[in-house]
């Protein structure tokens, strides 16, 4: 397999706004700060997206059709340029997205964007939520894993804050609060799916934009009572490195943090060590829930931790597992292995 080269590549690129409506104390959802596509020109040439009792979804789609593709693309060059080869070398193109569809899809222009040859052979995923990013790199390793010589771009971009954003009402609940205070805008495995959560982690596009259910409570214990069973199947394969290397403690974790208490129920129930899981929370707390993005900013801040010599982010565990939860209630788990 040494001819076959999957990229799973990873770029901060992201949009920002001065724009501040919300009152929601950062320290309860962990989030220092966070990055837009909603600016102060949208919000003036647009001032239907600030109240929920008026249509709206026509100039949220036309925000995300126009900024979606950059700022995929923006990210993507970014990783080719640190790949080191052409963009011309690419052979398949893996993109996912939870805000906003079009036809075609952004593929075509993030395509063009980046000078990829025209026969590159393009994959859309579509609201996928919070395990877009993993579904991405599963979907990219396939391609590169049959298909030889395969040079496979996995790209991950969401503008939600274009989808979802609106200015607080007299009526607006505490889970629409904490879903503005947490999620922000970014471009950047086995499949295991948790029967009867279907209405956990849930989105509705209406003429108001797009609604979020997080169940807050609930997907945290969740989380608790089902995620070692589901990480015991992805590391099946490993034949026994987990129990013969201490256990979880053992590998190293790009984990989606969708939340504190989500990552607080990964510790408890897994038995982590303190540091196991701080690039997702330095990911949450610098961009928030980025949806898809979020987990390959997380591969990309433990890649930079364990190239830093002498700190500890994983550094020298050979395997680790990539995890993301979303919509459905549904988990993504992939195994990685590092090549250093």
């Amino acid at each position: 397999m040494d001819d076959l080269h999957c990229i799973f590549l990873a770029a901060n690129k992201v949009l920002t706004s001065k724009h501040g409506r919300l009152n929601v104390s950062g320290e309860q959802v962990q989030v220092k700060k966070r990055y837009f596509q909603v600016t102060d020109d949208l919000l003036s040439a647009h001032p239907d997206l600030l109240d929920p009792s008026l249509p709206s979804i026509d100039a949220r789609l036309q925000a995300v059709a126009s900024a979606l593709p950059e700022l995929a693309a923006a990210a993507a060059a970014k990783a080719i340029a640190e790949w080191g080869r052409p963009a011309s070398d690419i052979t398949h193109l893996v993109v996912s997205t939870s805000s906003g569809a079009q036809i075609p899809g952004i593929d075509v222009r993030v395509a063009s964007l980046l000078g990829l040859r025209p026969t590159v052979r393009r994959t859309m995923l579509y609201f996928q939520g919070c395990t877009g990013g993993a579904a991405a790199l599963r979907v990219a390793k396939d391609a590169a894993e049959n298909n030889r010589g395969a040079r496979v771009l996995a790209v991950c971009a969401d503008v939600l804050s274009a989808m979802a954003f609106h200015a607080p009402g007299d009526g607006d609940d505490i889970e629409g609060a904490v879903a503005h205070a947490i999620f922000g805008d970014g471009a950047g495995a086995v499949v295991a799916t948790i029967p009867g959560t279907e209405r956990l982690v849930t989105g509705d596009v209406g003429s108001a934009g797009l609604g979020y259910n997080l169940a807050p409570v609930e997907v945290p214990v969740l989380v608790a009572g089902n995620i070692e069973e589901i990480l015991a199947g992805a590391a099946a394969p490993l034949g026994g490195v987990v129990e013969e290397g201490g256990g979880w403690n053992s590998l190293f974790w790009v984990v989606h943090p969708g939340s504190p208490m989500i990552l607080k129920s990964y510790e408890k129930v897994l038995g982590l060590e303190p540091g196991k899981l701080a690039a997702s929370r330095r990911v949450l707390g610098e961009y928030g829930n980025m949806i898809g993005p979020t987990v390959i900013f997380v591969l990309d801040e433990v890649l930079r931790r364990r190239r830093k010599e002498g700190e500890d982010g994983g550094e020298g565990c050979k395997w680790g597992l990539l995890v993301g939860l979303g919509p459905g209630f549904t988990a993504e788990v992939m195994v990685l292995r590092a090549r250093k």
